[in-house]
């Protein structure tokens, strides 16, 4: 591609996740992920993954499975990676050592890159000269100058980095798809490091030799990168590669603008699987948070690839409605099947109902819950505080403060009544089926002279032990005749005393 000009999607593109496995990948850039999935896809093309761990001091623990985990759960499948590997392997920088030192031994050769013999306090001490006379913060090149035959003696014993050698004059323009053209004054460039003491290269060189050898088409993450980007196109260019397209996506905003938190939605994939948010709807709302399609808001996997443009990415930030998210989730689980979302509700009850609990848990039982739930939830953690009592061996008795409000206020004998009678009318019902079971106990609720509502609450906390749960009725029928009978009672006569 020749600079200056505005670039083109290619088909098929070939893109890349590249990740540094310092910790679980957030929000932002698992949605700069997300967009590059779509793309490949879109194109028939290829995504892999890449991971970035030439910062060795910051590699965490066990970081790299869970950034795979999370892709994974997200449904983002990749055709290359560091697990399955592939034709440009392998897929870890660190391992990728030998190509970066000869990258670095042609730049030196070539005259475009220099040992810097600079030591941290020298460098620390021109930064502070620079902050005091209010000059821009930058190498000035005090060892560009040293002749190439001498400066390679000491590399040979001395500690030392590598500099790119920046041309002092003219202009670097340097061309992002969403953006356009971006053109920098070769003068404001610093010539900045490419390999460090350690013999492991910096993110501007490696990316660069990493997007080279992989064949990468376009190069997509977030716009803090830019003011790098025509340093890497130097570095393209010195090297005699050809430049990939540039992507840089907007950043995600907290709700009324600033740095997005924990609070309003910057968690892992992983906290949101944990969270019981679906996949597919978090996938969807990923991407049309800074992009969209017409009034589009609902949009099955499917259709994202066969849509999704890459131009069409917003250039502004874009806001996390977390609100909006589990609204979405909410609309994905009630177009979900009951036969696909009982198996998702009885895995997520399988962890969260209490211990004494029998496992496996009867998954009849849970496709006769699910049914009665599918409208209730935005989300799967909300399911155990809804249905646990389905499962307990017996739910106590409510506090009586729990009965004996608005109607029933200090009323306990006229509830313990209504109680024992709606008792009398359950244990007599045959067959014991919901829609009977209703009519009967609105027939009673008109014999007692009260609301029907006022009634069914006070039903409910004896058979279920809470204010809100399922439909009554059915949720009566799925209970049993036998234990709603007993629970009744129960309740009854703990009032009357």
């Amino acid at each position: 591609m020749s600079e200056g000009t505005t670039p083109s999607t290619t088909k098929p593109a070939r893109v890349r996740y590249a990740p540094s496995p310092t910790g679980d990948p957030h929000v932002g850039n698992i949605r700069t992920a997300v967009w590059a999935w779509l793309h490949a896809r879109h194109t028939s093309g290829q995504f892999l993954v890449r991971i970035e761990d030439t910062d060795q001091s910051r590699k965490q623990p066990g970081s790299e499975e869970r950034i795979l985990a999370s892709l994974e759960w997200l449904g983002l499948d990749w055709d290359e990676g560091p697990d399955i590997g592939g034709p440009f392997g392998p897929y870890v920088q660190s391992q990728r050592l030998p190509l970066y030192h000869a990258a670095v031994e042609r730049l030196l050769a070539d005259g475009n890159a220099y040992p810097c013999f600079c030591t941290p306090e020298e460098l620390d001490a021109l930064r502070e000269r620079q902050r005091a006379e209010k000059r821009p913060p930058g190498y000035e090149g005090k060892c560009r100058v040293i002749p190439r035959e001498e400066a390679a003696a000491r590399a040979a014993s001395e500690p030392h980095v590598v500099r790119f050698a920046v041309p002092d004059e003219g202009t670097t323009v340097a061309v992002d798809l969403l953006r356009g053209p971006i053109e920098v004054e070769n003068s404001t460039l610093d010539d900045f490091v490419i390999l460090k003491s350690d013999g492991y290269p910096t993110y501007h060189l490696a990316h660069v030799v990493d997007d080279h050898e992989m064949e990468i088409t376009h190069v997509t993450r977030g716009d803090e990168w830019i003011p790098s980007m025509p340093r890497h196109a130097l570095l393209f260019d010195a090297l005699g590669y050809e430049r990939p397209i540039f992507v840089h996506t907007s950043i995600i905003l907290a709700p009324g603008g600033g740095k997005l938190s924990k609070r309003h939605g910057a968690k892992s994939m992983l906290e949101y699987a944990e969270d019981g948010y679906l996949p597919d709807a978090v996938l969807n709302f990923l991407c049309i948070t800074g992009w969209g399609y017409g009034d589009e808001t609902v949009m099955s996997r499917e259709q994202l690839i066969d849509v999704f443009e890459i131009e069409n990415i917003g250039l502004n930030p874009a806001t996390f409605d977390m609100e909006k998210l589990a609204w979405l989730n909410g609309v994905y689980i009630r177009q979900t099947p009951i036969a696909e979302l009982a198996e998702l509700i009885a895995r997520r009850l399988e962890v969260d109902l209490p211990p004494e609990v029998p496992r496996p848990l009867d998954r009849a039982l849970v496709e006769e819950v699910t049914p009665l739930i599918q409208e209730r939830i935005q989300t799967l953690a909300e399911v155990k505080d809804l249905v646990d009592f389905f499962w307990a061996p017996e739910v106590p008795v409510p506090a009586a403060e729990e009965f004996l409000q608005k109607k029933w206020k200090d009323r306990a004998e006229a509830a313990s009544f209504a109680l024992a009678r709606s008792a009398d009318v359950t244990d007599a019902l045959d067959p014991f089926e919901a829609a009977p079971l209703e009519e009967q106990l609105r027939a009673l609720a008109d014999e007692l002279e009260v609301k029907a509502g006022d009634l069914f609450t006070l039903i409910r906390l004896a058979v279920t032990g809470r204010r809100v749960s399922p439909p009554l009725f059915e949720t009566m029928e799925i209970v049993g005749q036998g234990v709603c009978v007993d629970r009744l009672r129960a309740a009854s006569a703990y009032l009357a005393g």
